[in-house]
């Protein structure tokens, strides 16, 4: 007995009409997905800027207060400022962010030219500048380097101010031609005109390029070690040879 064929299954067809209906409906829906993600993420971005500008308001209102208050103690009490009596060389170094500080403080931190954290200068002690140092007080450490250090920097970071321009201490016909007329020829009258805050002090210091010292590569992965690894700011006497060393 023959087997019975089965009959074929027929596919029902669908219009095309039909087809291209549904194709753009799903069109319109992954597109009002999509858009409906974009507004969610750009409302979560601008909920984000909202508390950061929020933090940083509050931030920069808490050191404008206590840059106030600090300064106003200071002009009660004008008689703390004593110079050290073994040295009148101090180095300054700018270790902390000065993101919402009074206008009084910036304006000294220009004037000692400190724009950038972890740069330093060198800075004769004097009436004024213990009282601009009081004043910048929370924001560099800064002390007495011994000549090590002095000449440390010097010959590793030193760069001089040439119209407006860095160039690097490698020749000795360059500081003769800018300060020749000082008596200083070389790296070691300069040095020793820095070390020794000779008659010359500030005009050598003019001629140098604010020091850009250099950062630690774990600074970026453990941030609160480093900063607490680098102290506190104010003054460190001769200790702040030893941050010299850790930023040189």
């Amino acid at each position: 007995m023959a087997e019975l064929e089965e009959p074929k299954r027929r596919i029902p067809l669908v219009p095309e009409n039909l087809l291209k209906k549904r194709k753009a409906y799903l069109a319109i829906k992954a597109t009002q997905a999509k858009q409906a993600l974009l507004n969610k993420r750009k409302q979560q971005k601008g909920k984000q800027i909202q508390f950061r500008r929020l933090e940083t308001f509050v931030r920069d209102s808490w050191r404008k207060r206590r840059d106030d208050t600090r300064l106003r103690r200071m002009e009660q009490r004008p008689g703390q400022a004593v110079a050290p009596q073994e040295s009148k060389l101090a180095f300054v170094v700018r270790i902390v962010d000065i993101k919402g500080v009074t206008k009084r403080v910036k304006r000294v931190i220009e004037l000692l030219r400190l724009r950038k954290n972890y740069t330093g200068v060198f800075v004769k002690l004097s009436p004024l500048s213990l009282k601009m140092l009081r004043i910048v007080e929370p924001y560099v450490a800064w002390g007495q380097p011994n000549l090590k250090s002095v000449r440390e920097l010097i010959l590793k970071r030193g760069q001089a101010k040439i119209k407006k321009k860095k160039v690097p201490l490698t020749d000795n016909m360059l500081i003769e031609e800018h300060l020749g007329g000082c008596n200083i020829i070389c790296l070691e009258d300069l040095i020793h005109e820095i070390y020794s805050t000779g008659k010359y002090f500030k005009r050598v210091t003019s001629f140098l390029w604010p020091f850009h010292l250099s950062v630690a590569r774990h600074a970026s992965r453990n941030r609160v070690g480093f900063l607490k690894e680098m102290g506190k700011p104010g003054y460190r006497g001769d200790a702040i040879n030893q941050l010299i060393r850790q930023l040189n």
